[in-house]
């Protein structure tokens, strides 16, 4: 055999152990930022299908996912839960290297601390933007008002402290914003009035907010809203309507103050708690229209009168009217 055959022999012997490059999906830019966020977290265990020699757009690399819709089989979604860093570390600016990345979720490891990289505006088709309950730290960056794609920020249940930035209002596509479980601090900004119609999610629990509720809340059409367990005071009737589509409002255990007796309800309403205020006046015969309503408690507060009889409301029990100035009747004792 001729030494040209001899080499030969060898190529296609190689080539047939060796998967082609271009059968890789996978684009070579994504795999690198992803393997320099990989190692820039440690190298955790729980990235281990993240191999060199491997195709990123492989199912077998967890918690990553390429767009296959449209064929560019560019790196598109990160999510990662549980990661069990040797040690603590700050959210790598590598992510920021993934141009084509529409959801970032990061969440349960409380070894990520730190602040939210500003290279993260680089993200320029983020929609999504999770990082819950891990130990991130600071302040709710203002930069995040740069990122107009974005539709929903949760960053709820970390170490997050300082105010709540005016400037999210600017945002045109959001339509949910979460930070629950933080230590934010001051008021509930006015501008969050002019978040854009699509805006139908605010969940604010959990936190250390003060002062009153912003009259111009009154302009949002909110399907979620939960303001529970803060300092707020005053009205929250801003909140209420029936021209509104809410679902769900929260408003436990803060220091609110306003006759619920004249609020008017929306016919989409399926859980309302204002336990643990100030609440006072009568409770609105509104309420027995309710068809959705499942969920329901108004006790601690001043309210008097008697419960409105039919609906939903003699569904629950004594405990979810316990505890007011003078309310009578089912399922408390009666008004006689």
């Amino acid at each position: 055999m001729s030494r040209l055959s001899i080499i030969i022999v060898v190529i296609v012997a190689a080539l047939s152990l060796t998967p082609a490059l271009s059968d890789e999906l996978c684009n070579p830019r994504d795999k690198k930022a992803l393997l320099q966020f990989k190692k820039d977290l440690g190298n955790p265990t729980t990235l281990s299908s993240w191999l060199p020699n491997t195709d990123c757009c492989n199912p077998e690399w967890d918690g990553v996912l390429c767009d296959t819709d449209n064929k560019t089989y560019r790196v598109n979604q990160l999510y990662l839960t549980n990661l069990n860093l040797s040690k603590p570390y700050p959210i790598p600016s590598s992510v920021s290297r993934l141009p084509y990345l529409n959801l970032l979720y990061l969440t349960t490891t409380p070894n990520l601390l730190g602040q939210i990289p500003s290279s993260i505006v680089n993200l320029t088709k983020l929609h999504y933007l999770y990082i819950t309950r891990t130990s991130l730290s600071g302040q709710i960056p203002q930069f995040l008002s740069h990122m107009k794609t974005i539709v929903t920020f949760d960053l709820s249940y970390n170490n997050l402290s300082g105010t709540l930035p005016p400037s999210l209002s600017s945002l045109p596509n959001l339509q949910g914003l979460a930070f629950d479980g933080n230590r934010i601090t001051g008021p509930i900004p006015d501008s969050y009035g002019s978040f854009s119609h699509k805006f139908t999610s605010l969940t604010l629990s959990r936190n250390r907010l003060t002062g009153e509720i912003p009259a111009t809340l009154a302009d949002l059409n909110l399907t979620f809203v939960d303001l529970s367990l803060n300092k707020l005071e005053g009205d929250a009737s801003v909140l209420f309507g029936s021209d509104k589509n809410t679902q769900e409002i929260n408003l436990a255990k803060n220091l609110l103050e306003f006759d619920f007796g004249n609020v008017k309800l929306s016919k989409d309403l399926e859980s309302l708690d204002i336990r643990n205020n100030r609440v006072y006046g009568t409770l609105p015969k509104g309420l027995t229209a309710l068809k959705y309503l499942s969920r329901f408690n108004v006790s601690y507060n001043n309210l008097c009168g008697e419960i409105p009889q039919g609906g939903n409301l003699q569904r629950f029990g004594a405990s979810s009217y316990a505890h007011n100035k003078c309310l009578c009747g089912s399922p408390l004792p009666s008004c006689t």
